[in-house]
């Protein structure tokens, strides 16, 4: 059961750091997507960078989901090499990976809103004079089309991984 654990540990990991390597590869287009999109609406697009507003994998956009990748590659480790250890830490990683991946989709489903939220918390009246629908869809286009599939793979492998892993640690 340990190894079945391990294996699903292992594809979670890789799904979490999908996403902040796609970014990472097209995060500047897609911002130049997005400064051209604010150009057509007025905006200066230098308000992006004075809120740092990224479309890259930096900040949190990497550290969050490389610390899910790393705890999960560690409990598989300890899963491999039969380290009791592996299956406490798979109660606790795994269960907080699913719970954060429900984030995660809740966060992409409202995306619009969310990015509203957010310029209004700013306080900044450039950002709150965009629209924020043509915005996105501006720098979501900039990605590859397969994008959405990635997207659709990653939240799957997270959610059965994760569910995996925790029935091989009651199994166990």
């Amino acid at each position: 059961m340990n190894t079945l654990a391990a294996v699903a540990q292992i594809l979670v990991a890789a799904a979490f750091a999908s996403i902040p390597l796609l970014r990472h590869r097209f995060g500047a287009v897609a911002k130049a997507a997005a400064v051209a999109e604010l150009e057509r609406q007025q905006v200066r697009p230098a308000v992006l960078e004075e809120n740092r507003i990224r479309f890259d994998a930096s900040g949190h956009e990497w550290w969050a989901p490389g610390s899910f990748a790393a705890a999960s590659l560690l409990t598989a480790a300890l899963n491999l090499t039969g380290n009791p250890l592996g299956t406490t830490l798979t109660w606790v990683f795994s269960t907080v990976a699913f719970l954060a991946n429900i984030l995660i989709l809740q966060s992409q489903l409202g995306a619009v809103q969310s990015v509203r939220a957010a310029f209004r918390r700013k306080g900044d009246a450039e950002l709150l004079s965009i629209d924020v629908p043509a915005f996105l869809k501006a720098a979501e286009g900039a990605f590859p089309a397969w994008t959405r599939t990635l997207q659709h793979v990653r939240h799957t492998v997270v959610f059965a991984g994760s569910a995996l892993a925790l029935t091989a640690a009651a199994l166990a």
